[in-house]
């Protein structure tokens, strides 16, 4: 399948957005299911005391910048190391955390399942995303082209250097040279697009460009986020969410 890189639907939060967390409309339609992409100004401690959260268990990875993908049956004694987590189990929130890094939500309607993925560039560059797929194939018979997926806020593609590695390690992963720009003046250095680099995987594994859904909000930017490369070492992490509600 072939398609051009960067085609969603967005959705502008505009600066006087005052939630703690953003939700999709895409997703809202879709009753079942809990959403959220946290702002700075929700926390752990919020699923505790609000009270459609308190219903869910929390499951939070040790995130590595891989592309590990853990399945979900039962929530673990401990934090599993990974990058991305998908459950059926309805009453589990599987959480992923990002100050900059892309949060990936995907949910089946037609099977009911759920994902969330931490795309930062390594994770990008290591095609989590396809791990997230063949894993949803494989252990619950899911179809890409019935996948719903959300992209939240990370840091956009006027933000975003890097260097001729990791544009050198995206071109040897197969991605197509459209998610990358040159910074005009600046020898071997290039902005790079998050989102469209994961548009452009998940199209090609036949998920439809109408079904791929975004928050058009950059953390680098926005002050309702945190950011690494804007707060360095003094940034905290943001919390986005999934899970499946329980019946009645």
């Amino acid at each position: 399948m072939t398609a051009g890189p960067g085609v969603y639907n967005k959705e502008i939060m505009r600066a006087t957005t005052a939630e703690p967390y953003l939700t999709l409309p895409g997703f809202r339609r879709l009753g079942w299911l809990a959403h959220g992409f946290g702002t700075a100004a929700w926390s752990l401690a919020d699923f505790r005391k609000t009270g459609d959260w308190r219903m869910f268990k929390p499951v939070i990875l040790k995130q590595i910048h891989s592309n590990i993908v853990r399945r979900v049956d039962r929530v673990p004694e401990r934090r599993p190391e990974g990058d991305a987590l998908i459950t059926a189990e309805p009453g589990v929130l599987l959480i992923i955390k990002t100050a900059d890094c892309l949060p990936v939500l995907i949910a089946d309607p037609e099977r009911r399942v759920v994902a969330a993925a931490h795309c930062g560039w390594r994770g990008t560059q290591k095609r989590i995303l396809d791990g997230v797929i063949d894993e949803l194939r494989s252990a619950y018979g899911c179809e890409p082209a019935s996948l719903r997926v959300a992209f939240g806020p990370a840091i956009g593609p006027r933000c975003y250097e890097v260097g001729q590695e990791v544009r050198t390690a995206y071109a040897a992963s197969g991605f197509p040279p459209g998610v990358f720009e040159r910074v005009p003046g600046r020898a071997d250095k290039y902005l790079l697009d998050l989102k469209k680099a994961n548009a452009w995987l998940l199209k090609r594994r036949g998920v439809r460009a109408k079904n791929i859904f975004s928050i058009d909000a950059c953390t680098h930017c926005d002050p309702r986020f945190f950011s690494y490369r804007r707060d360095r070492n003094k940034s905290a992490r943001m919390f986005n969410f999934v899970g499946i509600r329980r019946r009645g």
